[in-house]
């Protein structure tokens, strides 16, 4: 067994606010352990799990994918017979089903753990709360609700998929202090400055797909990798007519699955050239980004990223397919009224009716800015 005695921790005294710094330490440490899959776990939630006996750390685990063991299982294995009379942290609630894989609860019980702390409750109907009292009916202690806010930003993506039965839409874009992702006559690169770009690639690696119009795989022919910094989304083309380069860096797909979406008046012999080069082309009776996110849904995605262009960014706005923002700001000017903008015609005509985000943060990069925040809902 991997010696895990440099996370030992002193015991908790009987004193809460002791307990309380211990048990948010170690619930930093679950998720640490679930981030290390993020992007890959879709349709499942990110889960780590520690198990702690008399302050020394006994097992870890981490959930790598759907269909694969749990975070607890993991942990419980590597702890054996030391997991007797253990405390277990995990920061989503263990599960209670049976679905691909058994009901985490039994393991745990089975394992005679004394104490689970819980981070978050599963929103998953099938689990909610009755894995919290399965245990507590076997004689376990529950702590339910350590550190919840930052568990629930953990998997605010999953949790998205649950409640609202559609991925978490994340719109990025980068442009000028004036406003302009690109000059006029179009050249783009770079807006930003290298650590925002490296941003960008590291938020991509935490997404299940990338999508993009037409325009952007003609005019910069993109990647859309993570460049290095973890797991390489499916990337996801919209076309109506499949007017697209014979030759692009996205059909390659030894590097990440591509995807297009397309309509019935596609040209069929640029639709079976993509097919030989192994991109998989869908032809939707509508094309829009609603269509696209429920078919991306169907496929068991859970976070979504949009970077496109300014006009599918509007559509994709419109369809109330995107809840969060990465708005990047670079201390540049371009003026002109034909350079493009990073969110098309929206219909807007007076102020108070302008989309508003809350929840902002501003964060540094070099001399860029990200503005992160959440889209609010309209009233209904």
């Amino acid at each position: 067994m991997t010696d895990l005695s440099f996370l030992s921790c002193a015991a908790t005294n009987p004193d809460g606010s002791d307990r309380e710094s211990t048990h948010n330490r170690w619930m930093a440490r679950c998720r640490e352990l679930a981030q290390r899959a993020a992007g890959q776990t879709a349709p499942n939630p990110l889960v780590g799990c520690v198990v702690l006996n008399q302050g020394v750390v006994v097992g870890e685990g981490s959930h790598p994918g759907a269909g694969q063991p749990h975070a607890e299982v993991y942990a419980l294995t590597q702890a054996a017979e030391k997991a007797r009379g253990a405390t277990l942290y995990v920061n989503l609630e263990p599960c209670n089903h049976t679905g691909r894989t058994p009901p985490c609860t039994e393991a745990v019980i089975r394992a005679g753990v004394s104490q689970v702390v819980v981070g978050m409750v599963d929103p998953d109907p099938r689990v909610s709360g009755t894995g919290i009292e399965r245990l507590r009916q076997a004689g376990i202690e529950v702590v339910v609700g350590i550190d919840e806010p930052a568990c629930q930003r953990l998997n605010e993506a999953f949790v998205q998929r649950v409640v609202h039965q559609r991925p978490l839409g994340l719109l990025k874009y980068a442009m000028t202090l004036d406003g302009k992702i690109a000059a006029t006559g179009g050249h783009s690169a770079w807006v930003t400055g290298t650590p925002a770009r490296a941003a960008v690639h590291q938020l991509r690696a935490t997404c299940d797909a990338i999508v993009v119009g037409g325009n952007t795989v003609r005019h910069d022919n993109p990647r859309l990798t993570s460049h290095g910094h973890g797991h390489n989304p499916r990337r996801v083309v919209m076309s109506r007519r499949l007017d697209l380069p014979a030759q692009a860096h996205l059909w390659n797909t030894a590097i990440a699955p591509t995807l297009v979406f397309t309509t019935p008046e596609a040209d069929p012999a640029r639709h079976q050239a993509l097919v030989d080069q192994g991109v998989e082309v869908i032809a939707l009776p509508a094309l829009s980004p609603k269509a696209v996110t429920q078919h991306l849904y169907d496929q068991g995605c859970a976070a979504v990223l949009w970077e496109c262009g300014g006009q599918l960014a509007a559509q994709a706005l419109c369809d109330r397919v995107i809840d969060k923002l990465w708005a990047f700001v670079a201390p540049k000017l371009v003026g002109g009224p034909t350079a493009p903008t990073p969110v098309g015609e929206l219909g807007i005509r007076q102020m108070d009716m302008a989309l508003t985000l809350e929840r902002t943060t501003w964060r540094t990069l070099g001399d860029d800015l990200l503005l992160q925040g959440y889209l609010v809902a309209p009233q209904r």
